[in-house]
């Protein structure tokens, strides 16, 4: 009979308020990490398709038009992360109705925020190119791709907010679910209209678009209709604190993916400069593996988000003492793995994408060498930020995200090639992320009695 019941007990849904070991918060954070991993994995699938079925300039366009959209897909980013801190925290105060209103209200407000910068996105889509950097011959790719991009804009962002919200609703497994069939809605796609019908890159575009509207009317589907989770859509009141508090909470989720895309592009103008259009292509065969390793990282930080949040708002000084040394622990060890199988697999991930050119596998295998060693500091960097917006502090992660994610890469990117050439240009990474972990590690330690984490 106990045995049943312990069996029973190991199938209930982990709950915030829980107490977390190691087995359970790898068990709640899994799914996150999956998802992001997953997410990373269905994007690559683009780029796998362009680069082999299509050619190397559409391939270099893709990567060209990619940081324009990701800076206005970070306002999903934005409202999911510092969404998640206020709402988590509500909860743990036992505000569940104010909690919902707020969420509601950030559904409602991110939703037409989409449509208008996607309008917005559309006309602009030329001049935003020509700033880029593309060569003629890139230009109408670059264009065709990010205006057929901007027709899922508001999904897109309502995807990526809800992939937060997932998990405050202690719906983790769901959002899993959700990435899952939206990825592979994309990767068909990609087969069948890249591969099977040669649409090119407008047809890479196409299997995007009608994957982002998957991810995000299902769990928009979801969280209107009636369900036995903390939250729900519903009656809301405009209070535009709660924007605020949002936002700013956000604001260094919004500003990493908006600097990494502002260094995206400044990076591949110096890379145009220095390695011409293979060098673009090498870059965006970099960033996709790269996208996959850290999507450990973000993974695991947006998964332990909400309990943070929520044991903050509930005063829970043990269980926040011990959430923050177990994750410390187990971050720094994934580091070390992942540092250490990036270098031992670069020719096999590289070759997935470029196998077909010699030159172009050469350059890209050495480039990815030398930026696997900032694996080695990322983790702390991206959990430092996640912690200090679970915490409602949205100033100090700002604070770290902005110098990891712009201030020392801008420095670095003119700098470092200067000096170097293009092994400089693969430099830049690791000389930021090393000298920003000086800073996390002082903020933390600087934040502990006053959050009373250590």
């Amino acid at each position: 009979m106990s045995s049943v019941l312990n069996i029973r007990r190991k199938k209930q849904p982990i709950q915030l308020s829980d107490h977390f070991s190691y087995g359970k918060m790898i068990r709640f954070t899994l799914p996150s990490i999956c998802m992001m991993i997953f997410t990373s994995i269905y994007g690559i699938v683009d780029g796998f398709f362009v680069s082999n079925y299509v050619g190397a300039v559409p391939f270099a366009a893709l990567n060209l038009a990619m940081p324009f959209i990701m800076i206005l897909s970070a306002f999903g980013f934005m409202f999911g992360s510092g969404g998640t801190a206020l709402v988590s925290m509500r909860l743990g105060m036992g505000e569940k109705q104010r909690a919902n209103e707020t969420f509601s209200l950030l559904t409602y407000v991110l939703l037409v925020s989409g449509i208008v910068l996607g309008i917005v996105g559309t006309a602009i889509a030329p001049w935003v190119c020509r700033l880029l950097g593309a060569t003629e011959e890139m230009m109408p790719y670059a264009v065709q791709y990010t205006r057929i991009n901007m027709l899922s804009l508001p999904f897109f962002m309502l995807q990526r907010m809800f992939q937060s919200f997932m998990i405050t609703a202690e719906r983790p497994h769901m959002g899993l679910v959700v990435t899952v069939i939206s990825g592979c809605t994309n990767m068909v796609l990609d087969w069948l209209f890249v591969g099977v019908f040669s649409w090119g890159l407008a047809g890479a575009a196409y299997a995007t678009v009608i994957s982002e509207y998957v991810g995000g009317l299902i769990p928009l589907v979801f969280f209107l209709m009636p369900n036995n989770s903390p939250l729900r859509l519903g009656k809301t009141h405009f209070h535009w604190h709660d924007i605020v508090k949002a936002s700013t909470n956000g604001s260094s989720e919004f500003l990493s993916v908006s600097a990494s895309s502002i260094i995206g592009m400044l990076y591949n103008l110096q890379l145009l400069r220095y390695a011409g259009t293979d060098g673009v292509a090498a870059y965006g065969v970099i960033m996709y593996v790269n996208f996959v390793f850290t999507g450990i990282y973000f993974g695991y930080t947006m998964g332990i988000s909400p309990v943070i949040g929520f044991n903050y708002g509930a005063e829970n000084e043990d269980e926040l003492k011990s959430l923050f040394k177990k994750s410390m622990k187990m971050l720094i060890t994934a580091s070390l793995v992942i540092t250490v199988l990036s270098e031992l697999a670069s020719r096999l991930l590289v070759g997935i994408f470029v196998g077909y050119d010699p030159e172009l596998m050469a350059l890209t295998v050495r480039g990815f060498r030398i930026y696997s060693i900032a694996f080695l500091f990322m983790s702390i960097n991206i959990f430092g930020s996640g912690f200090f917006t679970a915490l409602n502090n949205g100033g100090i992660s700002a604070i770290l995200s902005v110098t990891r994610s712009l201030g020392l890469q801008l420095i670095s990117i003119y700098l470092l090639p200067y000096l170097l050439g293009t092994d400089g240009l693969w430099l830049v990474v690791v000389v930021s992320d090393g000298l920003c972990l000086l800073l996390t590690v002082y903020m933390l330690a600087r934040n502990r009695k006053k959050y009373h984490y250590v």
